[in-house]
């Protein structure tokens, strides 16, 4: 009865496993992030469920999460599965290199002009620090990914 009300675009994407998988692995990637703020800083972080950055990677998700649901719908041989596949070691690949030091010089920056600066201020905003991940936070957005994809596709609708 619910779904006579839904628009046959929203019912047509939730019946859709490789939409769901990408959806429900960042989603999950994201609350993640919140308990993991919490874990290891004590403070409860809400901005955490639509920020970048910390633990897990949630791009990793989203993207190991199509693939998976891809592979396991389509099979290893469709010509998608190369394409997902090369798109989320791409994105895995500059969340690790280039934004996580990207993130690695806006702290060092900070702190410079916070020294040169000090009582004289040129901006009040500081530059964004947070920006890519560890590997390790890359990996285990990797692993949400693949449960997520795997549920997914698993899950009977």
């Amino acid at each position: 009865m619910a779904s006579a009300h839904l628009s046959p675009v929203i019912v047509t994407l939730r019946a859709n496993p490789t939409f769901m998988s990408g959806l429900v692995a960042w989603m999950v990637a994201q609350a993640s992030k919140v308990l993991t703020t919490y874990v290891v800083y004590r403070r409860w972080d809400l901005r955490m469920l639509v920020g970048s950055g910390g633990m897990p990677s949630s791009h990793s998700a989203l993207c190991l999460g199509l693939t998976t649901s891809v592979a396991l719908s389509h099979g290893v041989g469709d010509a998608l599965f190369p394409v997902c596949l090369g798109f989320s070691l791409i994105v895995m690949y500059d969340a690790t290199g280039v934004r996580r030091h990207a993130g690695m010089q806006a702290e060092v920056l900070n702190m410079i002009i916070k020294d040169l600066f000090q009582g004289h201020p040129v901006s009040e905003k500081k530059l964004k620090e947070l920006l890519g991940h560890t590997p390790l936070q890359v990996v285990a957005g990797a692993l949400v990914g693949i449960l997520v994809g795997w549920w997914c596709c698993l899950t009977p609708r």
